[in-house]
C-alpha cells in the first residue's frame, strides 16, 4: 500500500502528527510526494519530504570523489507530541533516520518511528527504493547497490541538521537488515565524507539484524557508538559474521555493543510467525570486504583471498536462496528497551 501523506503545515498541530504516526504504524508501502526536492528544512516542515541523494553503483564509486548520479528520494518526518516548531524558545530535540531493509518500507519501520516519537525523538523514515525505481532487492541484490542506501541515509542526516527543531549533534541512524548494514557503514569516514563535506556525523548507529558477511572496511571511523541487535537463529544474515565485524570495529577503536537473542530469526521484531521464504537471496556463506582505504574488493574462496574478476565471480557464486523470517516474542519485547537504553546517554534523554 502506498503512503502519500501531505506535508504538515508550518503551524504545528500536535494531534495532526499523532494521527500521521498512527496511520503510518498501520500500513506498509512506499513514500511518495509530488513536491520538489528541498535542500533545507529551515521552514520547520514535517510530513513527507523529497530530497536528493547520490546513487552510486558501488561503495568504491561513492568514495572515489568522481561525480555520481543523483536521485530524488523521499522520507516522512514526524516529531514527538507537544514539540512546537514555531517556538524559537523550544529546546531542540534529537532525531533518528530510519532505514528500511530489502523489502522496502514495512510496518515495523513505522512501529519504530512511533516508539522513537514516544521517547521524545524525531523520526525520519526514508524510502531508498521508490524514487530510484526499485520495489525490492530481496530477490535480486544487483538492482541497487547498498552504498546507495547509505548515501540516502547520510543525505537525510544532512537535511535533518537544517531543521530548527532538531539538534544537529544528536541525530542517529536506525536500520533493519540491509538498512542495518547502512547503519554500520555510515560510521566509516570515507563513506561519510563522500556525502557530507563538514564535521556533521551520526551521533549513534543502531543496526538491527544487519548483513555482515560481505562488508565495507576502513581504518577511519566517525567515533560514534554502535549497537547491534542480532538473532541467534538468523539464517539470512547470521549473527556470527556480525560478531566478527563487531570485533573488527572494536580493534579500530569503535565502541560497539551487541545483543543476541538466542531463539530469534531474521525480522524478529515482526509480529508474523517464523516462515520459510524460498526466493530471497542470502550471502550467509560468503566472506568478503571492500577496503575503502585501498580501493580493493576481496572475497574468500576455498581458504584463499581472491581479488578482481575472481572476487566478483565468487561474490555471485556464493549467494544462495531461501531464508527464514519471522518474529520472536522475547526479542520483539526486549529490543525497544535495548535501543532506548543505548540512546538515553547519547541523546541525554529523560530517564
Amino acid at each position: 500500500m502506498t503512503i502519500t501523506p501531505r506535508r504538515c503545515p508550518r503551524s504545528f498541530v500536535p494531534t495532526f502528527l499523532i494521527a500521521i504516526s498512527a496511520a503510518c504504524a498501520a500500513h506498509a508501502g512506499s513514500i511518495k510526494t509530488n513536491d520538489p526536492p528541498v535542500a533545507t528544512l529551515a521552514d520547520g516542515r514535517t510530513g513527507t519530504i523529497a530530497f536528493e541523494a547520490p546513487t552510486p553503483k558501488s561503495s568504491r564509486e561513492l568514495v572515489s570523489g568522481k561525480k555520481t548520479e543523483k536521485s530524488v528520494i523521499a522520507g516522512l518526518l514526524t516529531l514527538p507530541a507537544l514539540v512546537d516548531v514555531a517556538s524559537a524558545s523550544h529546546a531542540k530535540i534529537p532525531a533518528m533516520v530510519v532505514v528500511h531493509g530489502s523489502s522496502g518500507v514495512l510496518r515495523n519501520d513505522w512501529d519504530w518511528a512511533k516508539r522513537l516519537n514516544d521517547m521524545g525523538i524525531a523520526a525520519f523514515v526514508i524510502d531508498n527504493f521508490t524514487g530510484r525505481g526499485i520495489v525490492e532487492t530481496a530477490t535480486d541484490r544487483s538492482r541497487l547497490s547498498a552504498s546507495a542506501d547509505t548515501a540516502g541515509a547520510l543525505a537525510a542526516l544532512r537535511l535533518l541538521a537544517t531543521h530548527p527543531a532538531i539538534d544537529p549533534k544528536r541525530i542517529g541512524v536506525l536500520g533493519f537488515s540491509r538498512g542495518g548494514s547502512v547503519a554500520i557503514d555510515s560510521a566509516l569516514e570515507p563513506i561519510r565524507r563522500a556525502v557530507i563535506d563538514d564535521d556533521l556525523r551520526f551521533a549513534a548507529h543502531v543496526a538491527v539484524y544487519p548483513g555482515c558477511s560481505v562488508t565495507q572496511v576502513s581504518a577511519h571511523l566517525d567515533g560514534s557508538p554502535i549497537l547491534m541487535l542480532l538473532g541467534g537463529k538468523d539464517d539470512y544474515t547470521p549473527a556470527p559474521a556480525c560478531l566478527a565485524r563487531a570485533d573488527a570495529l572494536r580493534a579500530k577503536g569503535a565502541s560497539v555493543s551487541v545483543v543476541v537473542y538466542p531463539d530469534a530469526y531474521h525480522g524478529f521484531d515482526s509480529k508474523a510467525p517464523p516462515h520459510f521464504s524460498p526466493r530471497r537471496t542470502t550471502l550467509r556463506h560468503c566472506q568478503g570486504a571492500t577496503d575503502l582505504d585501498k580501493g580493493v574488493f576481496t572475497m574468500q574462496k576455498d581458504g584463499q583471498t581472491v581479488t578482481g574478476a575472481d572476487a566478483a565471480a565468487e561474490f555471485k557464486a556464493c549467494a544462495e536462496r531461501g531464508v527464514t523470517l519471522g518474529g520472536d516474542p522475547e526479542a520483539r519485547e526486549k529490543a525497544p528497551g535495548e535501543v532506548a537504553k543505548f540512546l538515553k546517554p547519547i541523546f541525554a534523554l529523560a530517564q
